[in-house]
């Protein structure tokens, strides 16, 4: 039950780096997600129970800074940790690999669905431009963030869930 409430902290803070920091670091028109990475890395992580709680929480914040409607971060985040889930559960045991991954997915599942609301918005975008000057650059700028955050991530589940000696 603590750890979820580690959650508020961690992932307050987290928005607040995003937000004012990471969002003026663009790679063309692409930012990092350092939550849709937090979420992916907690989730990876084999002793965590309440990685959906930390996708809850994490969706309210964003949706609270955010211009778009609330379900697109809300899905798209409960999608990150349903995909790190399956992972873990799976033959997956190269934690970077699995982290890369879902930070792909991720970021996948969140580009799409932003493009298609603002589309349905009528808003006018062409899915070329952004997949090039949005998508991949979003991507990548992810995935060079993916190793330091689940490094600090896996660090913090440790000391969450500490590994119980063996008699």
């Amino acid at each position: 039950m603590w750890a979820s409430l580690v959650s508020i902290p961690v992932l307050g803070l987290a928005v607040m780096l995003q937000t004012t920091i990471l969002s003026r670091i663009n790679l063309l028109s692409g930012n990092a997600d350092l939550i849709l990475l937090i979420l992916a890395a907690w989730a990876l992580q084999e002793r965590v129970k309440h990685a959906w709680v930390w996708a809850l929480v994490a969706g309210v914040l964003i949706a609270y800074v955010s211009g778009l409607p609330w379900y697109i971060y809300l899905i798209s985040y409960l999608t990150v940790v349903g995909v790190a889930r399956l992972l873990t559960r799976s033959v997956w045991q190269a934690p970077l690999l699995a982290m890369f991954s879902v930070s792909l997915i991720g970021t996948l599942v969140l580009q799409m669905s932003t493009f298609v609301t603002l589309t349905l918005s009528q808003v006018q975008l062409s899915l070329g431009e952004v997949l090039a000057k949005i998508v991949l650059p979003s991507l990548l700028l992810n995935l060079l963030l993916a190793i330091p955050v689940h490094a600090l991530i896996r660090d913090l589940a440790e000391r969450l869930f500490p590994m119980e000696a063996e008699p």
